[in-house]
């Protein structure tokens, strides 16, 4: 509708108004207005609230603003409008002799607005009572802004006390999962959606979990990246039914994965060998379900470099309906588990039990040495070498001299061991360091301080 212009004489009561404030009103264009008819419009629950803004702009002892927002029902189409006015008294001899405002009608804005808020309020909601961990960050800033609830959960700290940077926050990853999340990050700030699957080390405890992480680009109206969000499924509890569907053919690997979940699987695709085995490392305990039928040695490729790679991920090797006993039997040899034909569902049943059977016997929660390694992988460079000086024997003093830095330096660098470990006394964190491989410089083994 535009923007309505009216005027108003306080002293006569007499209004004049344009076209498009009458269509605010639901009025003909040739309507006669007046306070009368002004008053009726509008909602009866904001009547009082603008006579009272009329009588505060005409008092002579005010600045004769006028600025208030009220609904107006139509009269004609008895249409519930939301309009914003705005105006201006004049005063002469002390009293006031003239108005002129303009009005807007602010119905969709308000409605949009209120929409923002149901949603804000709906995904609040949803955070706070989703499993998934949800996060926003800031690209530019290298942030993290916004975590969920599932954050505490996972990780084991207070949302308070997580780190606010993706520098501090990539310290909980396992070190051997850095570079591909790092890549992961990378792409997403490039305007990418990546899925990706990593561990973590929580700071506190040093348990390790699987993760998998849904991140997205959030663009602003020119295109740019300004926030990237994600969602992370924690893996740990049920990672040892997972089945990797690896097939070159789209509407295969759809079938075939489709029949992995009505088995009671958790079924994920890949479109190649390569691809597989790109994320291999870091994916859950499960099995993998090779589709033979769309390049063999390629496909074979995969159980070879599973085992070159000591990577422990059983494989069953699918293949067309009446392929010979020496498909199988190259099959096998490349380090398949077992080896079905298309079509029979009763043998893919039997195999894919049998292999998740067998890394439901494998499986296991990491060792004492493997969390300790994890742990103190994540101590700087300095905090470690003063880690290194009391597996050594040494005092603040001498690790200080070694170290060119002061024992009071030592100590808060020694407190600082003790919190990022968890260690609870000298003799706990001296454990650690020993099932980590850390061994006193005169012993055997001393060679494995490298190790993390």
């Amino acid at each position: 509708m535009g923007i309505g212009i009216y005027s108003w004489n306080p002293d006569t009561g007499s209004l004049e108004w344009d076209e498009r404030l009458r269509a605010m009103w639901g009025l003909p264009a040739d309507t006669a207005v007046d306070m009368t008819v002004f008053e009726a419009g509008i909602h009866p629950d904001d009547r009082q609230p603008v006579r009272d803004a009329i009588t505060r702009c005409v008092d002579p002892r005010g600045d004769g603003s006028y600025n208030v927002e009220y609904r107006v029902i139509g009269k004609e189409d008895g249409i519930t409008r939301r309009i914003a006015t705005s105006g201006r008294t004049s005063f002469a001899d002390g009293r006031a002799v003239g108005f002129i405002g303009a009005a807007i009608d602010v119905t969709a804005q308000r409605r949009a607005e209120a929409a923002i808020r149901a949603s804000e309020a709906q995904f609040r909601s949803f955070a706070a009572h989703s499993s998934n961990l949800i996060w926003i960050g800031d690209p530019v800033a290298g942030a993290i802004i916004y975590r969920s609830a599932a954050y505490e959960r996972i990780w084991g700290v207070p949302c308070q006390e997580a780190a606010s940077d993706f520098a501090e926050w990539m310290k909980d990853v396992h070190p051997e999962d850095r570079p591909q999340v790092g890549h992961a990050l990378a792409a997403v700030k490039a305007g990418d959606v990546v899925q990706f699957e990593y561990r973590i080390v929580r700071p506190r405890d040093g348990a390790m979990r699987w993760l998998r992480d849904t991140s997205f680009p959030i663009f602003d109206d020119t295109g740019a990246v300004t926030r990237i969000g994600g969602i992370t499924e924690d893996l740990t509890q049920d990672d040892v039914r997972h089945v990797y569907v690896v097939s070159g053919k789209a509407a295969e690997a759809r079938k075939l994965s489709a029949l992995v979940r009505a088995l009671g699987y958790r079924g994920r695709t890949f479109d190649s060998g390569s691809a597989f085995l790109d994320m291999a490392p870091v994916l859950s305990p499960g099995c993998v379900l090779l589709d033979l039928r769309k390049g063999r040695d390629e496909g074979l490729s995969v159980p070879r470099e599973l085992r070159a790679r000591a990577i422990t991920i059983p494989t069953i090797a699918l293949d067309m309906a009446g392929a010979d006993v020496t498909c199988a039997v190259s099959a096998m040899k490349a380090g398949a588990v077992d080896y079905i034909l298309a079509g029979d569902e009763a043998s893919m049943r039997a195999s894919l039990a049998g292999a998740i059977a067998e890394c439901q016997a494998s499986a296991r929660a990491p060792t004492r040495d493997e969390n300790a390694s994890a742990r103190i992988a994540r101590l700087t460079p300095r905090e470690r070498e003063v880690l290194v000086g009391l597996v050594d024997g040494g005092t603040n003093k001498i690790i200080g001299q070694k170290l060119g830095i002061s024992p009071r330096t030592v100590e808060l660098h020694r407190a600082q061991v003790m919190n990022r470990l968890n260690a609870n006394s000298l003799t706990e964190l001296l454990q650690l360091a020993l099932a980590a491989g850390i061994t006193p410089a005169s012993g055997e083994g001393g060679e494995q301080r490298g190790a993390t």
